[in-house]
């Protein structure tokens, strides 16, 4: 949790001022071409990713055959040389339709409870991405890179954590841990796999379809949780209205 605090400390001791608005020069004009393609392919993906929940919802084809279908299309993606540019781009559209249509059944809850949750944990995801990648953008690069090992610990924490609660039976408690902790984790990756991207392009590295994929996991594992988070709260709600009529 230290790491975390640092992190919002060093932003708030330092401020938004112009100097760090000039931290941008230190992105080179070919870094921001690559960037530009990287933020493209991410929104393409959420179309195709939303596009795979309007399926769902059409034709409840949601499930584990999609669950199946999005990993074989990454193991695809991963796998095929990144010269095959055309070929590695309709792949992350179609890992991103089938990763869509994998949530379909939570987007379809949520359109039935309310249509506002559903906006609403997207607005906010969108929010807190942009403005944590920013913060990354604008801060010094490699800055937050020290993050990673922290983070990765966390995520194998989350791992084991479910592993356990699908052998000895999980909690509420536990649930709610897993939710709020591992939102706190993918919001902390969005600042270090944007400076890692912002790195790997200074370093020659320049393949946007990989690093779309990089971000586009952080955005879909923030928005699950959010929309988690806002129907949990929505059904303690309901209930303390019920008992308020009783």
């Amino acid at each position: 949790m230290e790491a975390f605090s640092s992190f919002f400390e060093s932003r708030s001791a330092s401020g938004w001022t112009y100097d760090s608005l000039k931290n941008f020069r230190q992105i080179s004009p070919v870094v921001q071409s690559h960037l530009k393609q990287v933020y493209l392919s991410l929104c393409c993906a959420l179309i195709a990713s939303a596009v795979g929940a309007y399926l769902h919802i059409l034709w409840n084809i949601g499930g584990l055959l999609t669950t199946i279908g999005s990993i074989g299309s990454l193991v695809w993606l991963l796998s095929t040389p990144p010269y095959e540019e055309r070929k590695r781009v309709a792949l992350l559209m179609v890992a991103a339709l089938f990763e869509g249509a994998t949530i379909g059944p939570l987007i379809d809850v949520a359109l039935q409870i309310d249509p506002s949750i559903l906006v609403g944990a997207f607005v906010g995801c969108a929010v807190a991405f942009g403005c944590f990648s920013v913060a990354a953008m604008l801060a010094r690069r490699r800055e937050y890179l020290y993050l990673g090992g922290f983070l990765s610990s966390s995520v194998s924490l989350l791992f084991w954590l479910h592993f356990a609660s699908s052998v000895f039976g999980g909690s509420a408690a536990l649930f709610k841990f897993d939710l709020y902790f591992g939102l706190l984790v993918f919001v902390g990756y969005i600042v270090v796999d944007t400076q890692q991207i912002i790195e790997k392009a200074h370093l020659g590295d320049l393949d946007y379809v990989t690093h779309a994929l990089t971000l586009f996991t952080d955005f879909f594992a923030v928005f699950v949780r959010i929309l988690i988070i806002m129907l949990r709260n929505s059904e303690n709600d309901e209930k303390r209205n019920k008992k308020r009529r009783c």
